[in-house]
């Protein structure tokens, strides 16, 4: 049987650009296995040549596939091959090719392994690489899923960017260009919209210069979780991944998880005819699951909504909810509507500055026309294929350009975090002096629809935790805000831009006062002055007392508060006993000092020019004999901590 003339099929295969730096790119394989057939006598039939193909069992090889006809034809009776792993590296796939080998009376050589398969020990060889090639393929394989999910974890996800994201520095981030329409889809969809309403509408708008959207596409985006900001690796395999948050939401959990109900229910013309203000909110206080919904439509026409949780058995209505949350709305809808509606723009530019990343992404679309241009110019373009691709670009860049008009904008109004303290002041001065007036040219909570209302909850409210305060009664308990949404509100709070209520013991008297941070004096004679143009406003200071944590000052009753604020910045105190607060108020029976009283609602102040506030003699007076007074209070009520 050696004595046979060997006549050989030479097979080189590369599979990517590391093992052709390594030497075994397609001319070298070659070049070292004509060499070798040369020095043993060898007679080549053919050279068979795979490229780009791994050696991973299931692969289609097209060049091995024809040298194996080949030997079953008798044109060749031998493999030659550079190395064992070009031929395979699975133990399975080595014994189906030394079968192969077996059955057409053929062989195998290798020029770096010393591989014989005309006898047992040399099949017993091939057999013992192999399993070490294999070994090599699955804990490569290992680390490669070990370094795939830690990559995925901080936000490096290993696909192609999907509509409303980008990719920047490996990182999955949200493109400011696309990611509003993104947005727009789903909330579209969660109002009863069809995927084809949908895509009908965009291709109407010519949305991004596009007109063939289509109603698949809309229900890929609506089914994606990486718009919620998870992501599944592997959702066509027997063994998908689940990651959570890995990635900036463009919408809310509960906005898509919602969306992912009403498309089980799906029809074509799907409405929704009942609207929960606390959908997917309130979690029971029991299990701490989300709380279903549930309704009933009485004769009268009128619907009662109620939340319940099936394991539990608890069933709450909706109407004593929203009673308790009364306080938190009040909150959310003034800032919602002083805050947001008025001054959101300037909060954006301020705080978060997206006119840098609009800017890049104008520099991105800019290039990305001129490639188009250059493709259309060396031929790789069609005249309509060119026309089409130049639109979406230049709608891109025209929504880019407006954006950036709009940061600009708030550029020039010149606005500044003062603006935000001192408008909200001003309202909260007008809501005491002239509350028919206020309510008048105010969008109050009471003023909203039901859809409305169900919006600004969805939008600002992640979630509620209920409590028993009784048996088998519930009570609101903490409500935590969006973080997404609230981030500006809570900077400009810690940074002293910003007023919450709360309740406090001033004097003898438990009442609601709104506090904000320390701010430096020059900043509070400015908002003080500023204020001064529209109203009597007057200035004292109070202590605050940690140990029986009550505020003391004189005449409270003849005043209403604006606002108490600290005038040391306590955060850099070491030892905290008690602190001076400032006083904002005006008397009880005090009118604006303009002539125009609707500029009260209208108007965001201009900043006066002043000299730092200085306190006046009788409050100079009063801080000598406060202290006497606070200790004739805290004897006289015994008060403790």
């Amino acid at each position: 049987m050696n004595e046979e003339k060997k006549i050989a099929g030479i097979y080189i295969r590369v599979s990517t650009d590391d093992q052709a730096k390594e030497g075994f790119s397609l001319p070298e394989q070659e070049k070292r296995l004509r060499a070798m057939c040369e020095f043993k006598g060898y007679e080549i039939y053919k050279v068979y040549k795979d490229a780009g193909i791994s050696a991973k069992t299931g692969n289609h090889r097209p060049a091995f596939e024809q040298l194996k006809e080949d030997i079953k034809n008798k044109k060749c009776n031998t493999i030659v091959v550079l190395k064992l792993d070009r031929l395979t590296r699975s133990v399975y796939d080595m014994e189906d090719i030394m079968k192969f080998l077996s059955d057409n009376n053929a062989y195998l050589d290798c020029a770096n392994d010393d591989i014989n398969t005309t006898n047992a020990n040399g099949r017993m060889v091939a057999r013992l690489l192999t399993t070490v090639s294999q070994n090599e393929i699955e804990r490569t394989s290992e680390r490669t899923k070990i370094g795939l999910a830690g990559a995925i974890k901080v936000g490096n996800i290993p696909h192609k960017a999907p509509f409303g994201y980008k990719h920047v520095d490996k990182k999955l981030v949200p493109d400011e260009a696309t990611k509003d329409q993104v947005i727009r889809i789903f909330n579209l969809y969660y109002e009863g919209n069809s995927y084809q309403t949908i895509s009908n509408l965009y291709n109407k708008e010519k949305v991004f210069g596009k007109t063939n959207w289509c109603d698949g596409t809309i229900l890929k985006i609506i089914e994606n979780e990486i718009y919620k900001g998870d992501f599944v690796h592997g959702k066509r395999t027997n063994n998908p991944t689940y990651y959570e948050n890995v990635v900036e939401p463009l919408v809310s959990k509960e906005l898509w998880e919602e969306c992912q109900v009403q498309k089980k229910k799906n029809s074509r013309n799907y409405k929704r005819d009942k609207e929960y203000l606390f959908l997917q909110k309130l979690k029971c206080p029991k299990c701490g699951r989300i709380l279903g919904g549930n309704a009933t439509k009485k004769k009268n026409g009128n619907v009662y909504y109620y939340y319940q949780c099936h394991t539990c058995k608890i069933s709450i209505k909706e109407t004593d909810i929203e009673k308790e949350f009364d306080n938190f709305i009040n909150e959310i809808q003034e800032y919602d509507s002083v805050v947001n509606q008025t001054l959101l723009p300037m909060i954006k530019t301020k705080l978060n500055n997206p006119k840098n990343k609009l800017v890049k992404e104008l520099n991105e679309q800019k290039q990305k026309f001129d490639r188009i241009r250059k493709a259309y110019i060396n031929g790789s373009f069609t005249i309509e294929e060119y026309d089409n691709e130049k639109e979406i670009v230049d709608t891109t860049i025209k929504d880019l350009e407006n954006k950036i008009k709009e940061c600009d904008l708030c550029n020039e109004l010149k606005f500044t975090p003062e603006d935000i303290l001192i408008k909200r002041d001003l309202d909260y001065i007008n809501k005491i002096v002239y509350p028919e007036e206020y309510e008048e040219n105010t969008y109050m909570w009471k003023d909203y629809t039901r859809s409305e209302k169900t919006d600004l909850i969805m939008r600002y409210v992640d979630y509620v935790e209920l409590e028993y305060y009784s048996k088998n009664k519930v009570r609101l308990g903490k409500v935590y805000f969006r973080e997404s949404i609230c981030k500006p509100c809570n900077e400009l709070y810690d940074s002293g831009y910003l007023a919450r209520t709360d309740y406090a013991i001033f004097g003898n008297v438990v009442g609601k006062l709104r506090f904000s941070e320390y701010l430096p004096m020059e900043k509070v004679s400015e908002i003080i002055f500023t204020l001064r143009q529209y109203y009597n406003v007057g200035y004292f200071e109070a202590t605050y007392y940690y140990d029986d944590k009550v505020m003391f000052f004189n005449d409270y009753q003849n005043r209403n508060i604006v606002r108490i604020f600290p005038i040391e910045d306590y955060k850099k105190m070491d030892k905290l006993e008690k602190i001076q607060l400032g006083v904002i108020y005006i008397g009880n029976d005090e009118k604006t000092l303009i002539d125009n009283k609707e500029e009260l609602f209208t108007t965001i102040p201009e900043k006066t020019n002043c000299v730092v506030y200085e306190l006046d003699e009788e409050t100079k007076k009063r801080r000598k004999e406060i202290e006497k007074e606070i200790e004739d209070f805290k004897s006289k009520s015994n008060m403790k901590e």
